[in-house]
């Protein structure tokens, strides 16, 4: 295991007045045994900073550490990282057990060691009966698993991921999201694990990097992420459905927005004055559906039920919004209703600066 350090990175690719920064001095710590998340939207610079830290990347400004030790300068090799790609990156000459061995047969590993920590490494991740397989006779799983066990083989530092599970079906990537987080909580390697899928990042982080535009947005547990969002990007970020955002104004103790009255949150870290502008957001199974009278009025747009839960698309005023029923509704489309909104729940942002408030 191994403690991570980013300490003000910046990176710009080209040269002189064409140079574009990507990065803009971001700076964070990873502790011993951890599993971080990198979450942004793409292009945001979460990919680069993993590269940066593999050392497949130049960094431009800044120290990276592992275990107290700056590598800025450090060849690849000699980080003691391993890195499972998107794209698998298997030899398709070689076989299953010939793929994991690879990286301890190029150190010259003793070949008894080799054959150990290859069979131990198949039968964490059920690869046993694959060994002389070649990649083409395997599944999209399957595959990922064996990129999996090669960096499991050589028994690093540091694991690192970039999107491994962009390439698999939607049932699948379920599977293989257990099987990542079960495979950290049996080894307790240090993981740095990059994905754009903010329900990635909520399901199997322990604690979470928001990017955005080469910025850190918020770190924090998926849980302090989604219940104390610190800006309005963060808060439409994080969450499946997204968080729902009017906008509206202070008006004598509540929200004016769309033309009628929203409740004023229970809580807020500041005080609000008359007239102020606001970005009012609530998540979607923050919403009860009430009576018309009764609530924010809203006219149902689309019901969509997927079984232990129904979701409806809802129109107030000028604004959609969604809403998550647990369980199922008599509601049709054009019905009115009434938006029952929990007061507690509510999240409110400053509308110049975004920032909560």
């Amino acid at each position: 295991m191994a403690s991570l350090k980013f300490d003000n990175i910046q990176k710009s690719f080209g040269t002189g007045k064409s140079a574009v920064k990507i990065i803009h001095g971001i700076s964070f710590d990873i502790a011993n045994g951890e599993f971080v998340v990198l979450v942004g939207p793409s292009g945001c610079g979460k990919s680069t900073l993993l590269r940066m830290l593999a050392g497949l990347e130049d960094i431009t400004g800044g120290e990276i550490s592992i275990d107290g030790t700056v590598v800025n300068e450090m060849e690849s090799k000699d980080r003691d990282i391993a890195m499972v790609f998107q794209s698998y990156a298997l030899y398709p000459h070689m076989t299953v057990g010939e793929n994991m061995a690879f990286s301890l047969k190029l150190r010259k590993a003793d070949q008894a060691e080799t054959s150990e920590r290859v069979q131990r490494a198949a039968k964490i991740l059920n690869l046993d009966a694959l060994l002389h397989r070649y990649p083409r006779e395997l599944s999209g799983g399957q595959r990922q698993r064996v990129a999996m066990g090669r960096a499991i083989v050589r028994d690093p530092k540091v694991f690192l991921f970039d999107e491994p599970l962009s390439n698999l079906d939607a049932k699948l990537r379920v599977a293989m999201r257990a099987e990542i987080k079960a495979l950290h909580q049996r080894l307790k390697t240090t993981t740095v694990y990059v994905t754009h899928d903010q329900i990635e990042a909520m399901t199997m982080a322990d604690r979470i990097v928001v990017m955005h535009d080469g910025i850190v947005e918020q770190i924090g547990t998926p849980l302090e992420l989604f219940d104390h969002p610190k800006n309005l990007f963060v808060a439409q970020f994080i969450g499946s459905p997204a968080m729902n955002v009017v906008q509206g104004v202070v008006s004598a103790g509540t929200i004016m927005a769309e033309g009628q009255q929203w409740p004023m949150p229970t809580q807020t870290s500041t005080r609000l004055a008359d007239n102020q502008k606001v970005h009012y957001g609530i998540r979607p199974t923050d919403i009860r559906i009430g009576a018309v009278g009764e609530g924010v009025a809203a006219k149902v747009v689309v019901v969509e039920p997927t079984g232990a839960e129904t979701e409806l698309l809802v129109q107030v005023g000028a604004s959609k919004l969604v809403v998550v029923l647990h369980g199922r509704t008599d509601a049709k489309p054009d019905d009115m209703i009434g938006l029952v909104i929990q007061a507690d729940k509510v999240h409110l942002f400053d509308d110049a600066s975004e920032q909560r408030v």
